[in-house]
């Protein structure tokens, strides 16, 4: 087992490793930036180093800067979180050739993964459903046009590089395609200085729904059921649950095994997320994140697992500490993303944290880095914690919810607490009865 470990991360996530290895007895190493210098993940790791001043890309993101701070200080593993460099082959590259451990994946399985189409092909050869779409990517507006007609409108129009969001455009008919074409390449250009795109048939109702696997890379995987991450702003996920609603045991089964076995054939090592959507009983795969997922506690919390550990002990060479047959589902959670922003216009809003108070009671977990008299950083994302109830059932679980977030103090800076409070007012949130498309039109109503 490793001796010390270095997370390459900041706020709640670098947190959450740190708490993992002390209980498993590994000290631990926190990177920051001169702005996190009073950040709570400093102050709670045993060892720290300084990487570099407020921007990500010459903190963070600096890689040369984190194999000096790993040789420094003697830490023998890297845990990268999710964000930054988590996804990054090179740097999963070159801290091999370090001979420091990458705390993830190989960089090969980043590579094929971290590209959209090599990604889609891999799934249709590992017998993973797709979405139908192009097969490679699209050049012109005149091979995009010829693509879009011979599946039929709606299109979607998506960066090969793509995440996040961005680069990502919706084509109802002929007329819409040209601009939408334009205006990906040109987003997916500026985000990730690649312009190549594909386009994939859009779905008018679809859910998202993302299997969690989890790989030994010695040709054992399993799934740890699914998490429904459907409620979406522009993208980006605010409400996360496990199991999820529209999701039959034979469905979760059946997709789940699809997955773990093409782990298994893939020789994936730790932890993975392939995100699907799903529509009409069947499910088409999107993308695999090859990393730890912001709303990984969800699935800890149904199956009383600990995912950072086991990728930790998978990374040094240990067998996982479950079986497919030993992980029952227990229950329902659900996540609620609290992010440092004002509405109705989601602005950033980093500022003097005066007083944090956290939730607390049966089946409650607060992860966040906030304490008292903290200044959130005007530099990084605005997730400052994550709220996340677990109960008997889902019923018990929205309630829990609820109450949680009444409990929940954070004063000095605006939050989405305020969203979370309209949404479980809302009927079809407590049904579980909506879509990728739901919380966009719901926020249309209320705000204009």
């Amino acid at each position: 087992m490793f001796e010390k470990i270095l997370i390459a991360n900041r706020g709640e996530i670098a947190l959450r490793v740190i708490r993992a290895c002390r209980e498993m007895g590994i000290r631990s190493v926190a990177v920051h930036s001169t702005a996190d210098a009073d950040a709570m993940h400093v102050r709670m790791a045993d060892e720290s180093v300084c990487i570099g001043p407020a921007p990500s890309s010459e903190s963070y993101l600096n890689k040369a800067a984190i194999i000096s701070a790993c040789e420094i200080t003697g830490a023998q593993a890297v845990h990268p979180g999710y964000g930054f460099l988590s996804e990054n082959a090179a740097f999963a590259q070159a801290l091999e050739e370090h001979g420091i451990v990458f705390i993830g994946p190989r960089a090969e399985h980043i590579r094929i993964m971290g590209d959209k189409i090599t990604a889609k092909e891999t799934a249709k050869s590992l017998g993973i459903p797709v979405v139908p779409g192009s097969d490679c990517g699209v050049p012109d507006v005149e091979s995009a046009h010829r693509v879009a007609v011979g599946m039929g409108f709606p299109v979607i129009i998506k960066a090969t590089a793509g995440g996040g969001g961005r680069g990502m455009k919706v084509a109802r008919n002929a007329e819409d395609l040209e601009v939408a074409f334009r205006t990906a390449r040109s987003e997916a250009k500026a985000a990730f200085g690649n312009d190549e795109v594909y386009i994939e048939k859009y779905l008018q109702k679809p859910r998202h729904i993302e299997v969690q696997v989890f790989g030994d890379g010695r040709g054992g995987a399993v799934h740890l059921a699914e998490r429904d991450c459907s409620l979406q702003r522009r993208h980006q996920k605010v409400f996360e649950e496990a199991p999820g609603p529209a999701i039959t045991p034979k469905m979760r089964a059946e997709i789940g095994n699809i997955c773990a076995t093409a782990m298994r054939d893939l020789g994936y090592i730790g932890a993975g997320t392939i995100e699907f959507l799903y529509e009409d009983g069947h499910f088409y795969f999107i993308e695999m994140n090859t990393r730890l997922q912001v709303e990984h506690p969800v699935t800890e919390m149904i199956f009383g697992v600990d995912l950072v550990r086991e990728q930790i002990r998978v990374a040094a060479g240990l067998p996982m500490s479950f079986s497919q047959d030993e992980l029952e589902i227990n229950g329902h959670a659900i996540e609620v993303r609290i992010n440092a922003e004002r509405l109705p216009n989601f602005a950033p809003c980093p500022g003097k944290v005066k007083v944090f108070h956290a939730p607390g009671g049966l089946g409650v977990r607060m992860d966040s880095a906030l304490y008292g008299g903290y200044s959130i950083p005007p530099y990084y994302d605005s997730l400052i914690g994550k709220l996340i109830v677990h109960g008997r059932d889902r019923p018990e679980a929205l309630a829990r919810l609820k109450r949680a977030l009444g409990e929940l103090i954070v004063d000095g800076v605006d939050t989405t607490v305020p969203l979370f409070h309209a949404l479980l007012a809302e009927p079809e949130i407590q049904s579980g009865d909506y879509t990728i498309h739901w919380l966009e039109q719901w926020l249309a109503r209320q705000f204009g």
